[in-house]
């Protein structure tokens, strides 16, 4: 027996991971050589791919270089459903139109990790917009409705008397018939997927395929301490520039450092195990520990050089309070400008009543002073300023 491959694999079962179903056959397949069809799906609820994504496509690439046909499924039928596996309200369905929109870049974010000239890229409206009211019938006899109801989040709803459509009961059907479809050998998913992960089992054996294995990885918590979920805005996007990303991380509570290091990264397991034991025996600060973990974040989605990059410019500008050498110039071709008005143009608030709000919780200094008049007129006078929103946000302007 092949004893790399075989680390391999007990790393990949491992690593970041909640539960394997069925852990015995999928080794077995994993060790026999065999091509497996791996599969992942990600609805297009959002435009943006982020961390909490990436744990499972980090997963992916490790399975792709060990030679395996990974299958990106991207949910354009599923999307406009809307899955409530994870919610505790009723998710609104979307529309067609907005679907496509958010899944236009999806291709390149995934390409950030995964070689996608060997993946291969699946819409599941292929297969399920085809079938009809009696094929949906039969796999819907292969479930029970006291299943559906006895998952975690959807009791909690029945029991606060929260509205349940009968459309929520139909996702894990599309999700398994995704599988049969796909003739997956193995899917991956979060540990909130758990019930439409195996729905596709069930469905397989009905369609007379063998059941697919299952991955099940950990839920990343996002900026705030509650999951990572692009619904409330504390997302790590895969498209964040350099700085951002690297700053975000910094941001995040020493707590999740080693959570980080292992779904985030690919640092050797060891070296992480070495850092968790100095963490706690108070041998590293967490703040250096955190700023390695940013530091490896940022080089998978750009470079080792933006990463080193990003670092200096977090070390200067942050933690040292000082001016980075570099910054945006906007151009003003007229005599005054409305302060709002400045900081939308030079994308430091997305509109006016955004960048009200940033001024009124104090959230913008000019040239290293606070300032909380919403109100004021920039002018000529004040020509080379530099304006500072938050921790990362920096113009200078330029008055013709």
């Amino acid at each position: 027996m092949d004893k790399n491959l075989e680390n391999r694999i007990d790393e990949i079962l491992n690593r970041g991971v909640a539960e394997v179903i069925d852990r015995a056959n999928l080794k077995k397949k994993l060790l026999s050589g065999k091509k497996l069809r791996i599969k992942l799906g990600i609805d297009p609820t959002s435009p943006n791919l982020h961390l909490g994504r990436a744990v499972s496509l980090l997963k992916l690439r490790d399975l792709q270089d060990l030679g395996h046909q990974i299958i990106l499924l991207i949910g354009d039928f599923t999307g406009v459903i809307g899955d409530t596996s994870d919610k505790e309200s009723e998710r609104p369905m979307l529309q067609a139109e907005a679907v496509k929109e958010n899944m236009r870049s999806y291709r390149e974010q995934a390409g950030k990790i995964l070689d996608m000239e060997k993946v291969e890229y699946y819409y599941n409206s292929t297969g399920l917009s085809k079938l009809g009211y009696a094929e949906i019938g039969e796999q819907a006899d292969q479930f029970s409705l006291a299943e559906f109801i006895a998952r975690e989040n959807i009791r909690k709803r029945l029991d606060a008397g929260t509205r349940i459509s009968l459309r929520e009961l139909l996702y894990p059907l599309m999700q398994g018939y995704d599988s049969v479809a796909l003739q997956a050998d193995l899917e991956l998913g979060g540990t909130d997927q758990r019930f439409n992960l195996l729905a596709g089992r069930t469905l397989q054996k009905k369609y007379g395929q063998d059941p697919q294995d299952i991955i099940m990885v950990n839920l990343i918590e996002g900026t705030d301490g509650r999951k990572m979920s692009s619904s409330w805005g504390n997302t790590i996007n895969l498209l964040d520039d350099a700085n951002s990303m690297f700053g975000k991380v910094m941001s995040m509570g020493d707590g999740l450092i080693v959570k980080y290091l292992i779904h985030c990264t690919r640092v050797p397991m060891e070296e992480v195990r070495g850092i968790e034991r100095d963490l706690s025996a108070g041998k590293i600060n967490p703040r250096d520990a955190k700023l390695e973990l940013a530091r490896e974040i940022v080089k998978i989605y750009h470079s080792e050089a933006e990463a080193e990059k990003a670092k200096e410019y977090f070390v200067r500008t942050i933690s040292n309070k000082e001016i980075p050498e570099e910054v945006k110039e906007i151009e003003i071709d007229k005599d005054e400008i409305k302060l709002v008005e400045f900081l939308v143009l030079a994308g430091l608030a997305k509109s006016n009543g955004e960048a009200r709000r940033k001024i009124e919780q104090g959230g913008l200094e000019i040239n290293g002073e606070r300032e909380s008049d919403w109100q004021r007129v920039l002018k000529k006078d004040e020509d080379g300023a530099v304006f500072k929103v938050g921790k990362f946000g920096f113009a200078k302007i330029k008055f013709e």
